[in-house]
């Protein structure tokens, strides 16, 4: 249903948060999230109201790429921690890519122990409405799944020229992005194209009854795209079943980690960007898992594995992309900071976040060109 601008902004008020607020704590990570304040708005204090103040300004933005944190990691299950990836990954960005520019449309607000509102029921929902937006009966949803694609339709309703740059949280988040991508794109008559950067396959029906996780996120989204061999997976090298099983079974086009490296990153987008050419695909969207790179790269995840892609080949399949189509939705998943394990000479969180900073201000950058 369509919605006015100032029933948008008066959703985002409420539905969202000030960058790096999506975490809900009390003293934890203080320093951090105050140096991101000032980084921004050149305060710490006040910060809420001038937040809701710039929310108005997103069409006056002359940036293309807007970001929008989803610090939730109670879709993920084997290590968590990835909550914590939109605060650390805007700092990092700032620091290391202040070239890189793009507004910012703040947090989800998240309930830690919820995922999607469907699996509520009416008296839980209730009193969470209470808890977010004081009022028992509101009419927004209360997980950061549903609020993350309520939130991404009204915004490609009003700003169907601009696209989302998702932080995550757990790679379940991309549901509720690609999904409301996906549909709008479809309603303007555009032909998509997912780009899956990632270890695993995430085409499980469900993961222990759950059927919208970071496992399994991709297999829901499939209904939305033009075809399903229009989600391209990269990296691919943890899975109980073969690359023959995941296309015959799914119709998707994997490209697994040990292709990339026999053949060359430039041999195999080769034949990526004459697939898309083939299927007239206009845009793409990119879903970045970070442990789609090698545990060397990183290592500050909830599931880190070996023999993987390197951030050059990664650069290389986008950079080649980017030459050939419009990159106009991305988001990027899974760092999860302070699972830190030592390497030599610095942490394992600063070289995750140096190789995620890199390939996010890549595609922010792509976003804003497109």
């Amino acid at each position: 249903m369509a919605i006015t601008k100032q029933q948008f902004i008066h959703k985002l008020e409420h539905c969202l948060c000030p960058p790096g607020d999506g975490v809900f704590t009390v003293n934890t990570a203080k320093e951090r999230k105050d140096a991101l304040r000032t980084k921004l708005y050149g305060q710490t204090e006040g910060v809420d109201a001038l937040w809701k103040t710039s929310l108005t300004d997103i069409e006056q933005s002359e940036h293309k790429a807007v970001i929008l944190g989803i610090s939730s990691d109670c879709g993920g299950g084997i290590l968590r921690g990835a909550n914590w990836g939109p605060l650390f990954l805007r700092s990092t960005l700032i620091e290391q890519h202040p070239q890189v520019n793009a507004f910012d449309l703040g947090d989800v607000r998240v309930i830690p122990h919820l995922l999607h509102d469907k699996y509520l029921n009416d008296a839980t929902i209730s009193n969470c409405q209470k808890a977010l937006y004081q009022n028992s009966n509101s009419d927004y949803y209360v997980s950061p799944l549903s609020i993350t694609e309520d939130v991404c339709d009204g915004f490609y309703q009003q700003h169907p020229n601009k696209g989302i740059f998702g932080i995550g949280g757990d790679h379940s988040i991309s549901y509720p992005l690609t999904k409301s991508y996906l549909k709008a794109k479809r309603d303007e008559g555009k032909r998509t194209a997912i780009i899956h950067f990632d270890a695993h396959t995430d085409l499980l029906v469900e993961r222990l009854g759950i059927d919208l996780c970071f496992g399994s996120w991709c297999t829901h989204i499939l209904e939305f795209l033009p075809a399903p061999h229009h989600l391209i997976q990269f990296g691919i090298r943890s899975s109980g079943k073969d690359k023959a099983h995941w296309e015959s079974t799914f119709g998707v086009k994997q490209h697994w980690a040990h292709e990339i490296r026999e053949q060359g990153a430039d041999a195999i987008v080769k034949q990526v960007i004459a697939q898309l050419k083939t299927d007239n695909v206009d845009e793409l969207y990119v879903s970045f898992d970070i442990d789609a790179l090698d545990e060397e790269f990183a290592s500050a995840t909830g599931t880190p594995e070996g023999n993987g892609m390197t951030p050059d080949e990664a650069l290389t399949i986008l950079r080649a992309l980017r030459e050939e189509f419009p990159i106009t939705g991305a988001d990027m998943m899974e760092i999860a900071p302070f699972t830190d394990s030592s390497l030599v000479g610095q942490t394992s969180s600063e070289t995750t976040l140096r190789e995620g900073a890199k390939i996010s201000a890549f595609l922010i950058d792509a976003m804003n060109n497109a």
